[in-house]
């Protein structure tokens, strides 16, 4: 499997590459009324609206503050009937690396920063542990759905 790993308040994730249609800058965003605060807001992309996550906030940690290198990471993910294609901001994008599954740990009952359920697992590279996460979790099909309305 190959993962795209990135920066997010100190710590590094992975997502599986298949989900991550592009990279962009950080584009200015347009707020949206009455959303849940991870939504910063939505963003145009070529033409279509596009719903932006701020990922660290969803996750339960503190609201991203953009920096120079932040950027962000367009999924296209399965929603019902149909793909959903959404943004996810994080504080910097490092690499796509290979993983083996004998790489893979199942994530600890404890002590990580974000809920279980967001993790798929643990990746052991050589010079660190990397939290691969789980994205029709933290990216579940309800908030999709929420998010969705947002764009019709």
């Amino acid at each position: 499997m190959q993962a795209l790993t990135f920066a997010l308040q100190g710590n590094t994730f992975a997502v599986p590459i298949e989900l991550v249609k592009e990279l962009i800058e950080l584009p200015e965003l347009t707020p949206v009324p009455m959303m849940p605060g991870f939504l910063r807001g939505v963003m145009n992309l070529r033409g279509s609206v596009i719903p932006v996550i701020d990922l660290a906030q969803r996750c339960g940690l503190a609201r991203t503050e953009p920096g120079w290198r932040s950027c962000v990471v367009i999924f296209e993910l399965d929603a019902g009937e149909g793909r959903q294609t959404l943004g996810v901001m994080v504080d910097a994008v490092h690499e796509v690396v290979e993983i083996g599954a004998d790489q893979i740990n199942e994530p600890p009952q404890f002590g990580t920063q974000i809920a279980r359920e967001f993790l798929q697992g643990m990746i052991r590279l050589p010079d660190r542990i990397v939290l691969l996460l789980e994205p029709m979790q933290v990216l579940s099909i309800e908030q999709l759905e929420s998010l969705t309305a947002v764009g019709d």
